[in-house]
């Protein structure tokens, strides 16, 4: 086991040796043998015995014998060989059953390989497409031999070169063929329908209803054919679909799937495209000026790293916060989380074998390697709660460990202002109708400004008005009146058909109780019954949270919901308090049966 001659830099910009370096040189084996990415890394506690493994999809020397390996510690405990060059791994949870150990999920060509105890549990392949009809008539020709091979080939290549949709395996194996082999090729697939299959470019996990560490997650899948597919994690049936103009090739999620979610897809077309929960289609683009190699979401800042060698930081509406330049090339990226801490933080692997870790665009730490890093993965290995682990471009494997003591420090990176801002704009020349606008708002510059505060002031009036009206009628929530300080909140539980409506009541003054309040519920009776919608309040000390249930009976058989209006009196008074408007969900018992 050789240790890796690798120094260390804080962001103060001062060199330091092993003693007082942030981290500790666990192993370095340059003939280990490993070619992948960062996406084929992960680390998970495969058997629940809490030593964490590490999961690797190799591709093996120059893309030749795909293999999946498991290393415990820095050996290969577990090898095995993969059928195509594999896409991205990942390890998610597939149920709430003891023992809860985590499957293993690896994407490889058009199939999602998934082991639990690393051993084949199920194979998910990716639905058929429909061929091209053009594609599927030549080859029917071609069966009956009714046009020769030669022209067969002339055809395909022009349905290659004109058609939206990719040609079939089967007929890109032929077009590779020589004159002399397409005719036997040709009698072998006479049989053989014409088949068009996509391939899975990009993998990550989705929670499915809760956001905690060791809650069920969704697989979410891109696809060759500019899709985005939800699986789910026990069945492994498509819970959601969506499309995109573009392949995508780097995923980031957050959110759970059942309640709210956003997705950021980094795209070949040189864009990031962002989808929220329903939506078919993404919400908002963000317009990269260079291909993206990397994408990371640090809280709520989405990190792509490009091309142009630089990080930018966007918000999810596609808001450019920062630009960072690199001084090398980026080859691979990857999320640093220490949980001890609450650090994020993004690493940058770049050409010159350095390991850049920045938080927002500050410069933490670098990491000098023997040889360019091409993949990262920070977590849990082995017992060791930090552990960096890298592979290089010649094979190697390093496996560092973040010292317990150690304390990223901002150092503000490069001094002085960031090399965009000395960049000269590209500033449009004007145009005729630019001219025209720009005499336009000097002649009629007062008028203009008139009409907008017109309507300005017809607008505040509105608002103002409306919310008199909300006052007057009590249709806040909230009581606006210091006499009566209350607040209420509505709350329905249940399937259906009887529904528990509580009415949580509550004294927000300082000192003085409240008494004497009663609490009416109009609603509709052709659709519900309620056995108590009129009943008096108990004394409301200060502070405290007065629950007030009562039961809610749908009368509809046809899956009819309604509001319920809930409102607060006090005795001898005809003007309510303050009222809250409660949206009755539909009968889903009724759905059930």
């Amino acid at each position: 086991m050789a240790a890796a001659s690798s120094s260390d830099y804080d962001g103060c910009g001062a060199e330091s040796n092993e003693a007082n370096s942030k981290w500790l040189d666990a192993h370095y084996d340059p003939m280990a043998n490993i070619h992948t990415f960062s996406a084929c890394l992960a680390l998970a506690d495969l058997h629940g015995d809490g030593e964490y493994k590490l999961v690797v999809g190799d591709l093996g020397p120059g893309g030749q014998q795909p293999r999946l390996k498991v290393l415990k510690g820095p050996l290969v405990m577990t090898e095995s060989p993969l059928p195509a060059l594999p896409a991205a791994a990942a390890t998610f949870l597939m149920e709430q059953h003891e023992p809860r150990t985590p499957a293993l999920a690896l994407a490889s060509g058009p199939c999602v390989y998934v082991y639990k105890n690393l051993r084949p549990y199920f194979k998910f392949s990716l639905p058929q497409l429909p061929p091209n009809p053009l594609e599927q008539d030549l080859w029917n020709q071609a069966k009956e031999d009714r046009i020769d091979p030669l022209t067969l080939k002339e055809m395909l290549e022009s349905i290659r070169e004109t058609a939206e949709e990719p040609l079939s395996v089967q007929s890109l194996r032929f077009l590779q063929l020589e004159l002399s082999e397409m005719e036997a090729f040709v009698n072998q697939h006479k049989s053989s329908s014409i088949k068009r299959q996509t391939v899975i470019t990009t993998m990550t996990t989705l929670k499915k209803n809760l956001a905690d560490e060791d809650a069920v997650s969704c697989l979410v899948l891109g696809t060759e054919n500019k899709e985005l597919l939800v699986l789910d994690p026990e069945a492994f049936t498509i819970l959601a679909k969506m499309s995109l103009p573009s392949v995508p090739v780097f995923l980031e999620v957050s959110g759970q799937f059942d309640v709210e979610f956003r997705l950021a897809a980094a795209c070949r077309n040189g864009n990031i495209y962002i989808l929220r929960r329903d939506s078919k289609h993404p919400k908002y683009c963000i317009e990269l000026s260079a291909q993206p190699v990397g994408l990371i979401r640090v809280h709520k800042v989405l990190v792509v790293g490009s091309t142009q060698d630089s990080l930018h930081g966007f918000t999810h509406k596609g808001k450019k916060l920062w630009t960072v330049q690199m001084p090398a090339a980026i080859l691979t990226m990857n999320l640093l989380e220490q949980h001890s801490r609450g650090l994020q933080a993004v690493m940058a692997g770049l050409a010159n074998g350095e390991v850049r870790i920045y938080r927002d665009k500050a410069l933490l730490n670098v990491i000098h390697t023997p040889d360019a890093v091409t993949s990262l993965c920070f977590g849990r290995y082995g017992r060791e709660d930090n552990t960096l682990i890298m592979t290089t471009r010649g094979g190697g494997l390093i496996i560092k460990i973040l010292k317990r003591t150690a304390v990223f420090v901002e150092g503000g990176g490069e001094v002085g202002p960031p090399p965009a801002q000395a960049m000269k704009l590209n500033v449009p020349r004007k145009t005729r109708l630019y001219v025209d606008q720009t005499l336009r708002e000097r002649e009629a510059g007062t008028a203009m400004h008139r009409a907008f505060q017109t309507d300005l002031y017809l607008l505040r009036l509105r608002a103002a008005r409306a919310y008199l009206q909300a006052l007057e009628s009590s249709l806040s929530p909230v009581s606006a009146t210091a006499r009566e300080p209350l607040k209420l909140h509505a709350v329905v539980q249940g399937l259906g058909p009887t529904f528990k409506l509580t009415l949580h009541l509550q004294n927000t003054s300082t000192a003085r109780p409240v008494l004497g309040l009663l609490v009416c519920c109009l609603y509709n009776e052709a659709l519900y019954s309620l056995p108590r919608a009129f009943f008096k309040v108990p004394l409301l000390v200060p502070g405290l949270n007065y629950p007030l249930e009562t039961f809610v009976e749908s009368l509809s058989n046809k899956g009819i919901s309604d509001i319920i209006k809930v409102l607060v009196l006090r005795e001898g008074q005809s003007a309510p308090l303050l009222s809250a408007h409660v949206n009755m969900p539909g009968n889903e018992g009724l759905a059930a049966a």
